[in-house]
């Protein structure tokens, strides 16, 4: 395949973007969601050709910008040799179908092109489950719309028959496919509840990494666990939950989790499928976030990624912000406080004192002691490699186990434990 075969494959658009005054500050374009735009368009493989941003009071109902805007963007297609456009605004299903007749090229919304990235990206069958889900939701609406001329005439002579029969058909198949996603991915919820289950019983604490996309999270990740998942400067590089186990000090040892990256106007349909996923954080011990503070954008970076945590019930769970791509800041101010670390994933820097902040948060008492199992009690050991770290064991006259375990532990075995003594209140010495 040449070159030039290989350019002509890539999808050539144009971005368009409306700022209105009747509109929510999260629903409006801005020069930085444009740029944002242009950057997951890059992502899912294009290149943006020109880019449109639009000042009005109000978004016009049939065509979202104005006759008069459309006819702008439909000569600089022209000009551009363009295929495609993309608005970074959400478009209902009558504009777009309007907008693509106007311009004569295929025309996209903001959603639907992160839906497009999420399909590209997805791995597991669970990451895959979630954004197909996601997609026939989007493309239900729009389907219905397709046939809206046929609907109008409903009944009418002439509209009888295979048109009619064959929008009712494509309607229930789109149903009966989302009914069984959303099966399916009640099942994934129940085996995730179970392991989540598993995991309390075994008292391992669970951290969870969240943060803007493209804010370092699959870097540290690698750099905390030697994990080898790809961190690559590009957007949403990574959707499949990974998680690893991390020794944060000899008595404590966590579950290191991330977690799909956040954005600006992500789709609701695509956080409603992967909440399959993200209620992990809800259950989490400890939510590291991630925030890119070489980033001009990083605090309304932060405001969304907050604003998701709301959403997903997560409010309550104990959040360490780490500001990560401290080698990279061009002013030496480094963020500082409780609750606060500032780090460098690529770097190494300041990770050790994100695995204190770790530790304080999550020291749960856990000692390591020597443990003497007479061996009619020799079945304790089973419980021991559940519900502690068993570092050792030796088979003399009893046999004696070397573990890490936790208060509730140790007060269970009682005399079994080397040097233990039974808690006695106050009062009682």
């Amino acid at each position: 395949m040449t070159e030039q075969n290989i350019k002509q494959q890539i999808n050539r658009a144009v971005l368009v973007g409306l700022n209105a005054f009747s509109l929510d500050r999260d629903e409006n374009a801005t020069e930085a969601t444009m740029e944002e735009l242009a950057a997951l368009l890059e992502t899912a493989g294009g290149e943006s050709v020109g880019m449109v941003l639009q000042s009005k009071d109000s978004p016009d109902p049939r065509t979202f910008i104005g006759e008069g805007k459309v006819a702008e963007v439909k000569d600089l297609v022209k000009a551009m040799d363009a295929d495609m456009v993309i608005f970074d605004n959400a478009l209902s299903p009558s504009q777009q179908r309007v907008l693509s007749e106007e311009l004569k090229v295929q025309v996209l919304d903001r959603s639907a092109l992160i839906l497009d990235i999420f399909a590209q990206r997805a791995r597991t069958r669970e990451g895959r489950l979630q954004v197909e889900l996601a997609q026939y939701k989007y493309l239900l609406p729009r389907l219905l719309g397709m046939w809206t001329h046929l609907e109008r005439q409903e009944g009418a002579i002439g509209t009888r028959g295979p048109g009619e029969t064959q929008l009712e058909t494509d309607r229930r198949h789109i149903r009966r496919k989302i009914s069984k996603l959303e099966a399916e991915l009640k099942e994934v919820r129940r085996v995730r509840a179970t392991q989540r289950e598993r995991r309390i019983k075994n008292e391992v604490p669970v951290v969870a990494i969240v943060g803007y996309t493209n804010a370092g999270k699959s870097t540290l990740l690698n750099k905390l666990t030697g994990a080898d998942i790809p961190a690559n400067n590009r957007l949403f590089d990574t959707l499949d939950t990974t998680t690893r186990t991390l020794e944060i000090s000899d008595t404590c040892t966590v579950l290191l989790s991330d977690t799909v990256g956040f954005i600006r106007k992500l789709p609701h349909h695509l956080v409603e499928a992967f909440k399959a996923t993200l209620e992990e954080l809800s259950f989490a011990d400890l939510l590291l976030h991630v925030i890119d503070a070489s980033n001009e954008e990083w605090r309304e970076q932060a405001a969304v990624v907050d604003q998701l945590i709301h959403e997903l019930g997560a409010d309550r769970t104990p959040r360490i912000e780490v500001y990560n791509k401290c080698d990279c800041w061009d002013s030496d101010i480094r963020p500082h406080g409780e609750g606060r670390v500032s780090i460098s994933a690529k770097t190494g820097e300041g990770l050790p004192d994100l695995l204190k902040a770790i530790g304080q948060v999550l020291d749960n008492g856990a000692k390591r002691v020597t443990i003497h199992l007479p061996y009619d009690k020799g079945g304790l050991l089973d419980k021991l490699y559940q519900e502690a770290k068993v570092e050792k064991v030796d088979y003399a006259q009893t046999i004696d186990v070397v573990a890490v375990c936790t208060p509730k532990v140790i007060g269970q075995l009682g005399e079994l434990v080397e040097g233990w003594k039974p808690h006695r209140e106050p009062w009682e010495e």
